[in-house]
């Protein structure tokens, strides 16, 4: 034990300094990371919580109501470093609930040290952590520990643990109900799978027909979560009604090539361990996978996004349980750690680190600079990924070719920075044209092309 809480503690290490490391040479995003900053910096201040990203509730964007508790260690001090503090800690936090549910199940105490680390080498743990941040990381060690506390029969415990992962975001309800089906039917814990099926089931039309409509109207609840399933239809109950009565419109989505890579990728760092008369607890997993074979955007079907994650905890439950029944591929401890390792080395991007993530160096001193000349609290507009850099304030935005053009006299700021790989670089000089020509705005800073202008008083 005493080696896994080692483990865990130099994988919370490795995890937060990548992210920090990442978020100063601006990669950050205003998609993810600006909004969940902006929103959990607003409840700090005792603020309405009004995404000006989105454009309503933070509520509204998945009723992800932990970013309530999350907000307290923003009165402490405001500071993105938090949120890269709590998802570093929760995917790390993964590992002891994955060694305790081993030994539950039988493995010996060094078997069970081995797949806490197939755990902590999965890519995508190292993956989601470098992709801004996301509520629902803290589900994966809730998800894991649900299933440990059903099987000890702690239900205490266990209605804590999901009531953990309802906070995390509404469509993890599905995978709770999941679960709760396989704690029915085939781990034989009958309470805890009722409790889960019931309150997923539940929860699930809380949140969607409830609590999301009250915060936004459906225009934007199908801009921000349906988008993905647009072949669906223009709501969630017209989507869900043509699942139902015409099934031919998802064959062509499920039977293709990118899902059959995508199915590839999620099952090759625990092939070796996955039999199939062990796959029950993949039917917890069934939720998570079928929303992202369905979805039309590649994002949701590759490992280096969080997409992924709530099937995570039932792929570990499913080679625990191969191993303990002897129907595990691979069974000596080193191939394991050999097989975790090169599919880690494989699918993990830490490599990002020495190509796509300095990029942004020619511009990162003039970045720097420009941004230290912003005023607190001011309204802000500014490119992509310097937004989650000025996230602490109530109104800020960025430049996007695919929306209609925002009203400039309403920011107090405009900063400019039109070299990063990801940004139009045209739609940014055009816009550094038109403010030189503004005689509301005056150019206070101007190096490497990065351009700050602040609205005339």
């Amino acid at each position: 034990m005493t080696t896994v809480i080692w483990m865990t503690i130099i994988s919370f290490f490795i995890l937060f300094s990548s992210s920090i490391v990442r978020h100063e040479l601006f990669n950050s995003n205003a998609w993810d990371l600006g909004i969940f900053d902006q929103g959990v910096y607003l409840i700090s201040q005792g603020l309405p919580p009004i995404s000006s990203f989105l454009g309503f509730h933070i509520l509204a964007d998945h009723a992800a109501w932990i970013l309530y508790p999350i907000s307290l260690l923003y009165k402490i001090y405001p500071s993105v470093y938090w949120l890269f503090f709590v998802q570093s800690v929760a995917l790390s936090l993964g590992a002891l609930p994955t060694w305790y549910l081993s030994r539950q199940a039988g493995l010996k105490e060094n078997l069970a040290t081995t797949i806490a680390a197939v755990y902590l080498l999965y890519p995508l743990v190292y993956n989601a952590n470098l992709f801004d941040f996301h509520p629902e990381v803290i589900a994966v060690p809730a998800l894991l520990t649900a299933v440990l506390t059903a099987r000890l029969g702690k239900t205490g415990w266990f209605c804590l643990c999901i009531l953990l992962v309802f906070g995390c975001k509404a469509v993890l309800s599905l995978t709770v109900a999941a679960m709760g089906v396989w704690l029915i039917f085939f781990d034989k814990k009958r309470l805890c799978g009722v409790i889960a099926l019931i309150s997923g089931i539940t929860w699930f039309i809380i949140a969607n027909q409830g609590i999301i409509p009250f915060f936004a109207n459906e225009s934007a609840q199908l801009e921000r979560h349906l988008y993905r399933y647009s072949y669906l239809g223009n709501s969630f109950s017209q989507a869900l009604q043509n699942l139902w009565q015409q099934p031919e419109l998802i064959l062509g989505k499920i039977f293709s090539t990118t899902n059959l890579e995508y199915l590839l990728l999620l099952l090759s760092p625990v092939i070796w361990g996955i039999s199939l008369k062990g796959m029950l607890p993949l039917v917890g997993a069934i939720p998570c996978i079928l929303l992202n074979i369905l979805a039309d955007h590649q994002s949701q079907k590759h490992l280096m996004f969080h997409y992924s994650l709530a099937a995570l905890p039932f792929l570990m439950v499913a080679v625990i349980s191969s191993l303990a029944t002897g129907r595990a591929w691979i069974k000596n401890q080193k191939i394991i750690i050999i097989w975790s390792l090169v599919g880690f080395l494989a699918l993990a991007k830490y490599g990002f680190f020495g190509s796509v993530y300095l990029k942004s160096l020619d511009t990162w001193k003039a970045s720097r600079e420009a941004i230290s000349l912003v005023k607190p609290e001011k309204s802000v507009f500014a490119t992509f990924h310097i937004i989650p850099h000025l996230t602490h304030r109530k109104i800020i935005n960025f430049p996007d070719a695919s929306q209609p053009p925002q009203d400039l006299n309403k920011f107090d700021y405009i900063l400019l920075n039109p070299h990063h790989p990801k940004e139009d670089k045209e739609l940014i000089f055009n816009l550094i044209n038109t403010l030189k020509k503004n005689p509301k705005c005056n150019l206070i800073y101007e190096h490497n092309d990065v351009y700050l202008f602040e609205k005339s008083s």
